[in-house]
């Protein structure tokens, strides 16, 4: 599985100003079925770990703040 390695280079994208996973939320990580989210433990915040979304989009729907957005293809719109 492709470690990701740049934030902007990712399909799921966490705005840090937004995130509570420091608070103990783990929303995101729980509803992604290829577990490709983790939470950075320095920071207190969620990431996309691995490169392998499947944009099937409960990340983001589930979030209680509106922090993940899935930016989705051109192609697979």
């Amino acid at each position: 599985m492709p470690i990701a390695n740049h934030a902007t280079s990712v399909p799921v994208v966490v705005d840090d100003e937004k995130c509570i996973a420091h608070k103990g939320c783990r929303v995101c990580i729980d509803v992604c079925p290829l577990d490709v989210l983790a939470i950075d433990e320095s920071r207190g915040k969620a990431y996309m770990k691995y490169d392998e979304c499947w944009y099937c989009m409960p990340c983001e729907a589930d979030c209680p703040t509106g922090a993940v957005k899935v930016n989705i293809p051109y192609l697979l719109r």
